[in-house]
């Protein structure tokens, strides 16, 4: 196989695009430039080039429109769980347990990671993002830390093993010619080491910004969600006005979280550190003046995703004021945890025995779509009587605006690495009948492979890069024939068990592509329900993440050889 220019042109493409990533700026006009020059090159023709800009955006759309359309249905019910003063009551009982910041952190992990082994993360992270985020935010963890460690419990410990349903290791033994068991067994014990490893140095680096425990701190995420539907600089923001340096940061002084105070407030004033970046980003304004003061001094157009150009839109033109409806709240309240538990245990059950139909993947998530938006008609109409039809129509249109302006502009980013895929690029090339489309980033990962050199671990370690470049098509079970194949071909030569090598790049490939690494794939189901930006969450996850992935590489291949 010969590499040919437009390879080339391709990996050039993926160079700049994660090297602008690194340097925070817009990631959009390289994508959609690499992806014009990749296919002008490949078919030699301008109009080729010209509507492959079109088709990888439409593409992308198609692929990931499930993702935007769950974001859509759960922020719609929660909408009008809002018009009832639900959402509150709902997370009330939690609040007992995710007292502070700290104990939230681990609450989170605990039930994202056993809820996403059962049935992947794609229902899951709906699931928590409807009762678990609120709560998790009022405990004073900022919006970007939840994402962090939902998408490393989940999209990356649970799905990595995929210990339950056993998809993955399948993939990764069929090739590999392993025994799936044991690829499994070894798996899951890797999931779990890289796991570790990132959930601890994402607690360290993270433990210095919780804040105390305050009410003001969700009055401010769910106002901020409206005025910034991901920002350019969710860091500063978070820190800042939009997220905490309203009321509450000011409430809580920047410091480390403390047990809830009897009065519910935090507590204490700001601390010097605390005012002195205050100052720095607007001084004693409000919140809102705050938060657009941020937004003026980042630049509107340095926004990685979804910042309107208009600038920020006033909270009060979406905030839904609840109405005094004692008993219908609490039954709301009720009902929608009491729903998704009954969803949870049905696929349990449905995992573990044959008594009942198997739910998998994309059967689970419209299941949890299909509740949110009949508990959004039950109460609507429940607060608005006769005039529900309206009401609820006017939800669905809010949850499809924040999912579209959230996450819209991550469709060019993701068109271009489609392109890299054979058979979507035959789509976005407008290749014809009895046509072979390339494979280019296929092909650019097995001629690399070539060059790796017979050594124990350093083949575990390119084996394990090479799933993570394969990842970067944002599916994370493409790539795992390929490092399966790897597996089986070099384990004899490297001294290392065909099922380790087959174990390790299915780490690479999963928490690449099934959503820590990569903000174009299930990372945007995270970001939209934690409403942050998905580069910026990704950009969280990568030291964490591959700092796991090579201790787990270098554990593998000394624990079982």
């Amino acid at each position: 196989m010969q590499l040919t220019a437009a390879h080339w042109v391709f990996l050039a493409g993926v160079v700049v695009i994660l090297a602008t990533m690194i340097m925070r700026k817009n990631i959009v006009v390289p994508a959609v430039v690499a992806t014009f020059l990749t296919a002008l090159v490949w078919s030699g023709s301008l109009s080729t080039g010209l509507s492959s800009i079109f088709n990888a955006s439409l593409v992308a759309a198609t692929s990931l429109f499930n993702i935007f359309l769950i974001i859509a249905m759960v922020t719609a019910m929660l909408r009008a769980l809002e018009g009832l003063g639900s959402d509150r009551r709902m997370v009330a009982p939690f609040r007992k347990v995710m007292r502070n910041a700290h104990l939230s952190w681990w609450t989170l992990v605990i039930v994202t990671y056993f809820i996403s082994l059962f049935f992947w993360p794609t229902p899951a992270v709906p699931l928590v993002g409807a009762v678990l985020i609120p709560v998790a935010i009022r405990s004073g963890l900022r919006p970007l830390a939840i994402g962090f460690t939902i998408a490393v419990a989940g999209q990356g410990m649970a799905l990595s093993s995929d210990y339950i349903i056993g998809v993955a290791p399948q993939l990764s033994a069929t090739t590999a010619n392993a025994d799936p068991t044991t690829v499994a067994d070894r798996a899951l014990v890797l999931s779990l080491i890289v796991g570790a490893v990132a959930l601890a140095i994402g607690y360290a680096m993270e433990i210095r910004k919780m804040r105390r425990p305050a009410d003001e701190l969700l009055q401010e995420w769910e106002a901020a969600a409206d005025r910034r539907s991901g920002s350019a600089d969710a860091e500063a923001i978070e820190d800042a006005a939009d997220l905490g340096g309203g009321a509450a940061a000011r409430r809580s002084g920047g410091r480390p979280t403390g047990d809830l105070p009897s009065d519910g407030t935090g507590g204490g004033g700001p601390s010097v550190e605390g005012q002195r970046e205050l100052v720095g980003v607007g001084g004693a304004a409000g919140p809102r003046d705050e938060a657009e003061t941020i937004a003026t001094r980042l630049g509107k157009g340095r926004a990685l995703i979804g910042t309107p150009a208009g600038g920020p839109v006033p909270a009060e033109q979406h905030t839904i004021q609840p109405v005094e409806k004692p008993l219908a709240s609490k039954a709301f309240a009720l009902l929608v945890p009491l729903a998704y538990l009954a969803l949870i245990v049905y696929l349990i059950v449905a995992a573990a025995s044959d008594s009942v139909p198997d739910l998998q993947g994309g059967d689970a998530a419209a299941l949890v779509g299909g509740i949110a938006i009949l508990v959004m008609f039950g109460a609507a109409f429940a607060r608005s009587g006769a005039n529900f039809m309206e009401t609820a129509a006017d939800h669905i249109v809010d949850g499809l605006v924040f999912a579209f302006k959230a996450m819209g502009v991550v469709l060019p980013i993701a068109g271009f690495f489609f392109l890299g895929d054979g058979e979507s690029a035959a789509g976005i090339l407008s290749v014809g009948e009895g046509e072979e489309a390339p494979n280019l980033l296929f092909d650019l990962v097995v001629k690399a492979q070539e060059q790796l050199p017979t050594n124990g671990l350093v083949t575990a370690f390119g084996i394990m890069l090479v799933g993570v470049v394969a990842g970067l098509d944002g599916s994370g079970f493409s790539g795992l024939p390929l490092t399966g194949a790897l597996s089986g071909s070099l384990a004899d030569g490297a001294g290392v068990s065909s099922p380790t090598l087959a174990a390790i790049g299915q780490m690479g490939n999963i928490w690449s592509g099934g959503g820590t690494l990569v903000a174009w794939s299930s990372l945007l189901a995270v970001a939209g329900f934690c409403r942050v930006s998905a580069v910026d969450l990704a950009r969280k996850c990568f030291v964490p993440v591959m700092a796991g992935l090579v201790v787990a590489t270098v554990l593998g291949v000394v624990i079982f050889g």
